[in-house]
């Protein structure tokens, strides 16, 4: 039996129906996405307990581990989208080199960044203009967190290529895993337990990275497995110039656009840091981590959807792919408006359950209540960003997203001149209401030329 006919475990999304097909493809992903910000969520909702310094040492560090997660989407998205399209021909041996290459790249990448963090972790953390004390604990979290690195790339590289073969359930059942585990471990480490000595803010990071380890272990215990997606593929190989020509075409664009929008949020914390002090760091990095409630809904139906789409539009069916796309429209800008609600009206409640503090939560709840009112147009974002992901044209969401959020930069400074610290928080609200509206209009120009062809 040929490499591209053999039997392989994917599922076949150009026949059936459509809603059933990517909802049960979808909740997985955003099962998995909240799981992700879980992990951040409850080290910060542990560590809130320490006092809001502790809480803006370990936030201003989740921000440097947000641009590693942008960085792995590279590999991810390149396994998602570059499968896909080779399942969707049947082109099962092109899938499995395709899987190797990805991977080969996730782990070079992961080794880098994990050595460059672990060295020199003060070039990063002065940056954002913290207190000394703060300075010192933020260094200690970056230290151990830096092993994660590696097991990063690879897991967001495996789970990209099960997502890419319609199997995102196995992500969402090892992510799950290690979600429980760093649940129960957190607080041991954090506060201590018989034996076991408290380590505050470090103990949060050391809970994060065994987690982190066992779902790898997981992950690489199912792939070796004979009926694993693809029966075998190496984990490492030599680089390939045709395909790495494809993942470079698929990944780069996204993987920029989203490094691109993690150093500027960084710069916007430190922009925080300045006006409103380490109070201002809180608001944002705990803020943001709340307001990935409605980020990771979007995000897992988005992935969905340019899985579900990469598939269709290489089988020619792109009547299927407009349906898709209206059918999550329809379901998340419902949501969106229920979790906008929540955020504008019970935002400092929201925000009181990870920081007690009054001064800290009031100060959250602020931030909340004005980026509430742009979370329907972020929506919009994401899901067309699917839909061009799916068709493998990943350049026109890049170019809005790193655009606009370019802006942010210099509006949020003038705005905080005059505003203080909430500035910020309406920079980000302005700019994601136009990414949201522009990027719609951009994608319904090029639905047009792709139906004349």
């Amino acid at each position: 039996m040929s490499q591209n006919t053999k039997k392989v475990q994917y599922r076949d999304f150009t026949t059936g129906s459509i809603s059933r097909q990517l909802t049960k493809l979808a909740l997985p992903l955003m099962a998995t996405s909240f799981i992700q910000m879980a992990y951040n969520l409850i080290d910060l909702a542990w560590v809130g307990r320490l006092g809001s310094e502790s809480v803006a040492a370990v936030g201003a560090m989740g921000m440097l581990i947000w641009m590693i997660h942008s960085v792995a989407l590279f590999s991810k998205i390149s396994a998602e989208v570059s499968i896909g399209q080779s399942l969707g021909i049947k082109r099962f041996d092109k899938a499995a080199i395709y899987a190797s290459h990805t991977t080969t790249i996730a782990i070079i990448l992961g080794a880098i960044f994990f050595a460059v963090f672990l060295s020199v972790p003060y070039l990063f953390i002065d940056f954002f203009e913290l207190s000394p004390s703060i300075s010192a604990e933020a260094a200690d979290y970056l230290r151990i967190i830096s092993y994660s690195i590696p097991m990063v790339f690879m897991i967001l590289n495996f789970s990209g290529i099960y997502v890419g073969s319609g199997r995102s359930d196995i992500p969402f059942y090892y992510n799950a895993v290690g979600l429980i585990l760093n649940i129960v471990i957190d607080p041991i480490l954090i506060f201590g337990f018989g034996p076991i000595p408290a380590l505050g803010s470090a103990g949060a990071a050391y809970a994060t990275t065994f987690s982190q380890f066992i779902v790898l272990v997981l992950f690489i215990w199912h792939l070796k497995k004979r009926d694993g997606v693809f029966g075998y593929f190496p984990f490492f190989t030599t680089l390939k110039a045709s395909y790495t020509k494809v993942i470079f075409k698929l990944g780069f664009p996204v993987a920029a656009m989203n490094i691109f929008f993690s150093l500027i949020n960084m710069n916007l914390v430190r922009i925080a840091s300045i006006h409103g002090g380490h109070l201002g760091v809180t608001s944002q990095t705990t803020g943001g981590q709340i307001e990935g409630l409605t980020w990771n809904t979007t995000e897992g139906f988005a992935t969905a959807l340019g899985s579900y789409v990469a598939q269709n539009y290489s089988a020619n069916r792109m009547d299927r792919a407009k349906k898709a796309y209206a059918f999550t429209l329809k379901l998340l800008l419902s949501l969106g408006v229920l979790l906008s609600g929540a955020f504008i009206f019970y935002g400092a409640d929201i925000f009181s359950i990870f920081v007690p503090e009054r001064e800290a939560y009031m100060a959250g709840g602020d931030y909340l209540l004005i980026l509430g009112i742009s979370q329907i147009f972020m929506m919009l974002e994401l899901t067309t960003q699917g839909m061009f992901n799916g068709i493998g044209r990943t350049a026109p969401p890049a170019i809005i997203s790193m655009t606009f959020n370019a802006i942010r930069i210099p509006l949020a400074m003038i705005l905080a001149s005059s505003m203080g610290v909430t500035g910020v928080w309406w920079a980000l609200s302005i700019t994601t209401i136009f990414k949201g509206v522009i990027l719609t209009v951009w994608f319904q120009v090029v639905q047009k030329k792709i139906i004349s062809k």
